[in-house]
């Protein structure tokens, strides 16, 4: 499970949050929040693996920054671009299989040019942690597959990226709410794509988020071709619930234990 969908209660109280995610059936997390001040939630590396372990859990996989853009005028470490080697370093001694670059502001998309200055930072940063074991991952959004001048940003990045270094965690919601099938994906790209992001779209002009399940998104077709996309782990990711978002979660794994495994 994606830790960004129960992110307050992971700010207010990590422990008891991770206590509750695993006893509603969940094994693993992805970590939604890491910087070089904050490390984990606030805990160190070790500190933070233990209770992980302590609940059964394991964090195969983190999200990251680029980092291009800056807070109160400095550079923001744990990024990509500032303080990359730290980042890589904690990853290792907290579990870390995979290091996603989990989202693009805004000013770091710009035009084509700058797709490739962002292809060539992951493939530099993919160097580094693949030197410690680690996999780079990159996390897309819709915004990807926006076309400019013909090409879609998501296409120059999986072609300027070396699938060595550079691999891709596939947001099956935001990939088929930009019009594109994640089965396609896989077909064209096949092995590339270990990490998913396993979240429903409604049936509204919205498609807004929904529990997996309870929307429109096939995730039966998409999970029989888990061989073909190379996945080997997969979240429940929820950006907005209703409710709580613990009874959300409770819904989607539900589902998917019925259902999908």
């Amino acid at each position: 499970m994606q830790l960004y969908t129960v992110r307050e209660a992971m700010q207010q109280d990590p422990a008891g949050t991770l206590a509750r995610i695993a006893k509603l059936g969940y094994t693993s997390v992805e970590g939604a929040t890491y910087t070089g001040s904050q490390k984990f939630y606030g805990m160190e590396p070790a500190a933070f693996a233990k209770l992980l372990k302590q609940n059964g859990l394991i964090m195969p996989s983190s999200h990251y920054r680029l980092g291009e853009e800056q807070e109160k005028g400095q550079p923001v470490q744990g990024t990509m671009l500032h303080g990359w080697d730290k980042a890589v370093d904690d990853a290792a001694q907290a579990g870390v299989k995979y290091m996603v670059c989990a989202y693009l502001s805004e000013a770091e998309r710009g035009n084509l040019d700058h797709y490739k200055f962002v292809a060539e930072q992951l493939n530099k940063a993919g160097e580094r942690s693949k030197n410690a074991g680690i996999q780079l991952c990159y996390h897309n959004h819709d915004f990807e597959f926006a076309a400019q001048n013909g090409q879609l940003p998501y296409d120059l990045l999986l072609s300027s990226t070396d699938p060595k270094l550079v691999q891709m965690e596939l947001d099956l919601y935001w990939a088929t709410k930009a019009g594109h099938d994640p089965v396609a994906l896989f077909t064209k790209h096949p092995g590339r794509f270990p990490l998913w992001h396993v979240k429903d779209m409604d049936n509204t002009p919205k498609r807004d988020f929904t529990e997996v399940g309870s929307g429109t998104i096939d995730f039966k077709r998409i999970f029989a071709q888990a061989g073909k996309a190379g996945m080997k782990y997969y979240f429940v990711e929820q950006d907005q619930t209703p409710g709580s978002p613990f009874d959300s979660i409770q819904k989607s794994i539900a589902h998917i234990k019925r259902t999908l495994v």
